[in-house]
């Protein structure tokens, strides 16, 4: 069997990998609810959904980091990466241990694309059809309910000392722009760090995400002169940043926050 994954890369099998390792937390939550769970071997200590799945799979170590190993010892028949979340150079290392699928995220239709790679790598076509099928659906209910909403310009946070945010070229810049919100860093790319020491009147909305920095209630006073006619909100980080299954929860999430905290 060839395939390719999301940089084009071409990777061969002679059969359905059995063994799974995967370095990317979102991608451990679809891998399970693609029906996989019995045949992941291997996880990041940030993979916390579904939340016993490190109480049942070797830890490997970190998304940028890992235990080469631990991983050669699990004898895995493929190794699930993302182009953002793990370096090049652990992708090549680990092509000595077994093929690399690499997935890029940028949209809905990646993540889509990745669904169907993965039922047709795993021979479970049927599970990620109808998956994708869900998304969809609640993606469109999305877009109709969205239509009403005011457009807001927003400062969206993933972490502090130093304050960085999430801009241009991201998935959740992506997710920011199908929820009727202005990325007031869109003029930069990635993950830029930005200034504190100015002002940024314009500003209707500051989101603190609760992943990859752990935002709390006590982060907003540290913030709020410099954005002083913006609502300051907590968010979670996984239903703007996780690609996968997530997306069937994360619309129903955005839904929410419009109604009962923007509006």
């Amino acid at each position: 069997m060839q395939i390719k994954d999301q940089l084009q890369r071409v990777l061969n099998f002679k059969d359905t990998p059995k063994r799974i390792v995967c370095l990317v937390p979102s991608i451990t939550e679809l891998i399970c609810d693609l029906g996989l769970e019995t045949s992941l071997v291997g996880v990041t200590k940030f993979c916390v959904h579904p939340h016993h799945i490190m109480k049942n799979v070797t830890v490997v170590g970190g998304t940028k980091q890992v235990h080469y190993d631990k991983i050669r010892a699990l004898n895995p028949g493929i190794i699930l990466c993302n182009k953002e979340e793990n370096t090049k150079e652990m992708t090549q290392d680990l092509e000595a241990i077994a093929p690399v699928h690499i997935s890029d995220m940028e949209t809905i239709a990646d993540c889509l694309e990745l669904i169907k790679m993965y039922g047709d790598i795993f021979n479970c076509s049927e599970t990620s059809y109808n998956l994708i099928s869900k998304i969809k659906e609640a993606a469109s209910d999305f877009r109709e309910f969205i239509k009403i909403q005011p457009k807001r310009k927003v400062s969206y946070f993933i972490w502090k000392d130093p304050w960085m945010v999430a801009a241009n070229d991201t998935f959740v810049n992506y997710l920011l722009s199908l929820n009727n919100f202005e990325n007031a860093f869109q003029n930069k790319s990635r993950y830029p760090e930005i200034s504190l020491d100015k002002t940024y009147p314009d500003v209707d909305l500051v989101l603190l995400s609760s992943e990859p920095y752990p935002f709390k209630e006590k982060h907003k006073s540290l913030i709020y002169q410099q954005f002083p006619n913006a609502k300051i909100l907590l968010v979670d980080g996984e239903m703007f940043s996780w690609y996968g299954s997530r997306l069937v929860l994360a619309f129903d999430y955005f839904k929410t926050l419009h109604r009962n905290v923007l509006n």
